[in-house]
C-alpha cells in the first residue's frame, strides 16, 4: 500500500469514527449558521459564542475525568451558585474581594471532599450522592441571599470577567485554554489518567491491580467542586452581580457536551478531543438557535433531546457492531478461529 493509499485509509477510518461523525456534524451547524448571518464568522461573534457559556465549558472538562471514571457530579451547577453567593455575601458584610474569593474556593474545596468522602469513602452511588448536595448546595446559596441580587463589586473584579486581558481574550477563555492542555496531558498520557479510564472499566480489577481506587475518585471530585468554584466565580464577575439561581441548570449543557463528546455514561471510554468538538457543537447549535429567534425554554428542549440521543446512539451503533461480528463468524467459523488465533 503506497503512502497515499496509507494516508487516505487512517484519514477514513477517523471519519468513521464518534469524532469523526462529531466533526463532520460541527461543519454542518458552522455552515448553515453562516448562511443565516454573514458575520457569523467573524472573530468577534466566535469570540463572543465562548464567552456566553465559558464557564459551562470548563466545568465540562472536568465531567470529564469524572463520568469517565463511572461516576457523575450533578452538583456542580449548585456549587458555581454557592461559591459566587458566598462571595457576595461576604461582600455585602464588608469583607474584601480577596477574602470572598478565598472563601469561595475554599467552598469548592470542601464541596468537593464532601462528595467525594460519601461516593469513594462510604461507597455510596454518585448520583443519589449528587443529587442530594446539588439540592443542599442550590439551597445555601438561596439561605445567603434570598431573593436579593448583589452586585457593585470593585472594578478590577468585574474587569476579571468583561475585559479583555491578552488580546480579545477575557480571563475565563484563557484560563479554559489551560485548562484544556493540563486535561488533555493529565487524561491522554499520564499514569494517573489511566488510572482514571482503569477505574472507569472496572474499579474492582482496577483495585486487584493496586490502583488506590479511593484516592483517585476523592481527587476527582474535590477538583470538581475547585473547577466549579472557580467558574461560579467567573461567572459573578462577567455578570457584575450573584443570585441564588446563578448558574442553575448549567448540569444540562455540561453533562451534554461529555457525554455527546463519546464518553460512555457507564464509564471507561471518551476522550478530551471528542469532548472539544461536542463543545463547540453545542456552543454554535445554541447560538444558531439565537439566529434563528428561537426562546431559551425550546433551547434547552434541544439541548435534553441532544443529551438522550448522546447516550443512545453510541450505545446503538455498538449493538449494530456486535450483531454484525456474531453474524460474521457464525457464516465464516474457520476466519474467526483463524483471526482469535
Amino acid at each position: 500500500m503506497s503512502p497515499n493509499q496509507s494516508f487516505l485509509s487512517g484519514l477514513w477510518e477517523r471519519l468513521k469514527s464518534w469524532e469523526g461523525f462529531l466533526l463532520v456534524l460541527l461543519l454542518v451547524i458552522i455552515a448553515i449558521n453562516s448562511v443565516q448571518a454573514p458575520a457569523y464568522l467573524s472573530i468577534g461573534n466566535q469570540v463572543n459564542l465562548f464567552q456566553l457559556s465559558i464557564e459551562k465549558i470548563i466545568v465540562a472538562l472536568v465531567m470529564t475525568f469524572v463520568i469517565v471514571n463511572a461516576e457523575i457530579d450533578l452538583s456542580v451547577a449548585s456549587m458555581m451558585g454557592l461559591s459566587a453567593c458566598a462571595l457576595g455575601w461576604l461582600h455585602e458584610q464588608g469583607m474584601p474581594i480577596q477574602t470572598g474569593l478565598m472563601v469561595g474556593l475554599g467552598i469548592g474545596v470542601l464541596g468537593g471532599a464532601f462528595n467525594g468522602f460519601w461516593i469513594a469513602v462510604v461507597g455510596l452511588p454518585s448520583l443519589v450522592v449528587t443529587l442530594a448536595t446539588m439540592i443542599m448546595y442550590r439551597g445555601l446559596a438561596r439561605v445567603l441571599l434570598e431573593d436579593r441580587s448583589i452586585g457593585q463589586f470593585a472594578e478590577w473584579f468585574d474587569a476579571l470577567g468583561q475585559q479583555p486581558l491578552i488580546g480579545p481574550l477575557p480571563l475565563a477563555m484563557i484560563l479554559f485554554f489551560a485548562f484544556v492542555i493540563i486535561a488533555v496531558v493529565i487524561l491522554q498520557y499520564s499514569g494517573f489518567g489511566r488510572y482514571v479510564y482503569v477505574i472507569g472499566n472496572n474499579k474492582d480489577v482496577a483495585r486487584y491491580s493496586g490502583v488506590k481506587v479511593r484516592r483517585v475518585k476523592m481527587l476527582l471530585f474535590v477538583a470538581a467542586g475547585t473547577v466549579a468554584a472557580i467558574a461560579g466565580l467567573l461567572y459573578g464577575a462577567r455578570l457584575g452581580a450573584v443570585r441564588g439561581d446563578l448558574a442553575n441548570g448549567f448540569e444540562l449543557d455540561i453533562i451534554t457536551m461529555v457525554l455527546l463528546g463519546g464518553v460512555s455514561i457507564f464509564g471507561g471510554s471518551g476522550s478530551i478531543y471528542g469532548v472539544l468538538l461536542a463543545i463547540m457543537i453545542v456552543l454554535n447549535l445554541r447560538n444558531g438557535m439565537s439566529l434563528a429567534n428561537l426562546t431559551g425554554h425550546i433551547q434547552t428542549g434541544v439541548i435534553g433531546v441532544l443529551l438522550i440521543l448522546s447516550v443512545l446512539v453510541p450505545n446503538m451503533v455498538s449493538g449494530v457492531r456486535e450483531a454484525l461480528n456474531r453474524r460474521r463468524r457464525t457464516s465464516h467459523p474457520q476466519e474467526a478461529v483463524v483471526q482469535e488465533s
